[in-house]
């Protein structure tokens, strides 16, 4: 009889680690990134979008990722495009076919492919973004931006710091959600009143939150500031290189951009906004 063994921690952190666009160059990425992102930008039909998107998806298994791991990371922003594609729908001027009237207000056609394409678009824009933070260590990420695009250390440095502590700060939350539960800190009744109770103690936990913030980045510039961060020329412990695999990476989002757009021309949807 053989049993499963249970995941050991930091088992997914290793999963990402060994996969294949965890071994890219952080610039190579960002450079796939920003291709999508100018396509996307460039016109708000959905078949483009939708185009993009897919094939994100895809390529989520090579990020080390699973589309359920997607889906915890970036439940924000799916509600965000859901609501921003409701207003676009609600305010976009009609257009095309009626297909629902409700009193004074009319879905057409045209209306519903702008909400659906600005969805669609929200989407599109933000998977790449989640997988260049999960898959890019920001210690490479620092090194590659001072070394091959030569920014300032200023620049670099606080980039690294804030890459760093954004882990930092989702556990300082959770440290905080426990230490106010266990003081009694925002209960309140159930109904009206228990989320107007929860709603006061988000707010001053939030205030918590970036008062520690602050403090915190406060010390970390006097500490850069006494190690000679950005006083001098500095060497590197770590050369950032290319490999063959980072033109493949860049290679990869062009062909994406070029399938989408090309979609978009070949379904009579493009619609450009410049």
């Amino acid at each position: 009889m053989t049993a499963t063994a249970a995941p050991r921690p930091g088992q997914g952190r290793d999963a990402r680690a060994r996969s294949v666009l965890a071994r890219a160059h952080p610039l190579a990425k960002l450079a796939a990134a920003l291709v999508l992102t100018v396509a996307l930008l460039a016109t708000t039909d959905p078949v483009c979008a939708g185009v993009a998107l897919v094939g994100e998806l895809v390529l989520v298994p090579l990020a080390g990722l699973t589309l359920r791991t997607l889906l915890v990371r970036g439940w924000p922003i799916l509600v965000a495009a859901l609501v921003s594609g409701y207003g676009t729908t609600v305010l976009a001027p009609p257009s095309g076919a009626v297909l629902l009237q409700a009193g004074p207000f009319d879905l057409t056609s045209g209306a519903l492919t702008a909400g659906v394409g600005i969805a669609l678009r929200g989407l599109a824009l933000a998977v790449p973004g989640i997988l260049l933070l999960a898959t890019t260590d920001p210690t490479d990420l620092a090194d590659a931006l001072a070394q091959r695009l030569h920014l300032p250390h200023r620049f670099v440095l606080g980039a690294l710091a804030a890459m760093r502590l954004v882990g930092l700060l989702v556990a300082e939350w959770s440290t905080l959600s426990m230490a106010r539960r266990a003081r009694g800190v925002g209960a309140g009744a159930r109904g009206i009143g228990g989320v107007l109770g929860r709603l006061r103690a988000g707010a001053g936990q939030t205030v918590a939150l970036l008062v520690q913030a602050i403090r915190r980045a406060g010390r970390l510039a006097i500490t850069m500031e006494a190690r000679g961060f950005g006083s001098g020329r500095r060497t590197w412990a770590r050369p950032s290189t290319f490999h063959p695999r980072d033109a493949v990476v860049v290679a990869g989002g062009v062909l994406l951009a070029v399938v989408a757009v090309t979609a978009a021309v070949l379904a009579g949807t493009w619609n450009p906004i410049l």
